[in-house]
């Protein structure tokens, strides 16, 4: 190893030892575990737990769809199985 980077590796060390003891650690560390508890307070969820809420919204939708979908064939049928009985165009409702 040449002198210059063995100069330059001696000096990133000093500064993140001199960062590490400094109130600007002791602020960090202060800020963070501030942050955590304010999160705490909010009653967050975690991104895997709004994944999870997420897929199932889409499949309840998916269904609700499909769901829709077989009351309107079933109207539809209900509609013409009525007008073949009475001979008869279905009233509007």
């Amino acid at each position: 190893m040449n002198r210059t980077q063995q100069w330059m590796e001696e000096f990133q060390k000093n500064i993140s030892d001199l960062i590490a003891r400094s109130p600007a650690a002791d602020l960090e560390r202060n800020m963070r575990s501030m942050m955590t508890q304010g999160f705490a307070k909010l009653d967050l969820i975690t991104r895997e737990e709004f994944d999870v809420q997420t897929d199932l919204l889409a499949r309840a939708r998916t269904r609700v769809d499909q769901l829709a979908a077989q009351v309107q064939a079933l109207e539809a049928r209900l509609d013409a199985f009525e007008r073949s009985r009475t001979g008869s165009p279905a009233s509007e409702a």
